[in-house]
């Protein structure tokens, strides 16, 4: 599937990790994408574009740290994680927080409709953090060839997105992943440990995880 959509090689991107223009998202072209290292980044009136940054974000499992506070709050049983239990309800509500470090979303109706067929296609994964019935956290992601690539988390409570990617680190780490792909490093995740690695060091990773792919389970 991977060889149907052909992207340019992600190391002749520009400066700011833009590598082309056009294209669509079917889900044949999200796995060629993912599969290479490069990601959907839409803006509101513009072709849709491809990126594969300079420098990516990632989180090593080895390297985590939990405040000792946010694990004291894990104890809470009034709260309760699901898997792939609402990924509708969790894009819909990344799409609609606000972040301090973007203007606008990315997460435009197309990508929302792309990714909830690619969640259905298997790929696509969420997280899902609940109190009383409520939806009041969530991320979601997405799993191509050995990989899971964070992509977007809310949250309605203090927390509980923070909880979300508690789960999915213990899942991931627990079915033989040391890593995963967080694209940008926000204030919340380097906290945690995320840090900037090279294209290059990241498009390494990729090949080794192709080469010795882990088959996972949400």
């Amino acid at each position: 599937m991977r060889g149907s959509i052909v992207f340019p090689d992600p190391r002749s991107a520009d400066e700011d990790g833009l590598l082309c223009v056009g294209g669509d998202l079917k889900v044949d072209t999200l796995v060629s994408a993912y599969s290479q290292g490069i990601f959907p980044w839409p803006q509101e009136g513009l072709p849709l574009l491809w990126f594969s940054p300079p420098r990516r974000g990632v989180l090593d499992f080895s390297e985590v740290h939990w405040p000792k506070r946010f694990l004291r709050e894990l104890k809470d049983p009034d709260y309760k994680i699901t898997f792939n239990q609402a990924f509708a309800q969790v894009i819909q509500e990344c799409a609609k927080t606000p972040r301090s470090h973007e203007s606008g979303t990315w997460i435009l109706p197309p990508i929302v409709g792309a990714y909830e067929r690619f969640h259905k296609a298997g790929y696509a994964h969420s997280v899902e953090c609940w109190r009383e019935g409520r939806l009041v956290g969530g991320l979601y992601g997405v799993f191509v060839e050995g990989v899971f690539s964070g992509e977007s988390m809310f949250h309605k409570e203090s927390s509980t997105s923070k909880r979300c990617l508690h789960a999915l680190v213990q899942k991931l780490s627990s079915q033989g992943l040391g890593w995963m792909d967080i694209q940008m490093v926000t204030p919340i995740l380097e906290t945690f440990g995320g840090k900037y690695i090279s294209r290059e060091e990241y498009l390494e990773r990729l090949a080794k995880a192709h080469g010795n792919p882990v088959d996972i389970t949400l």
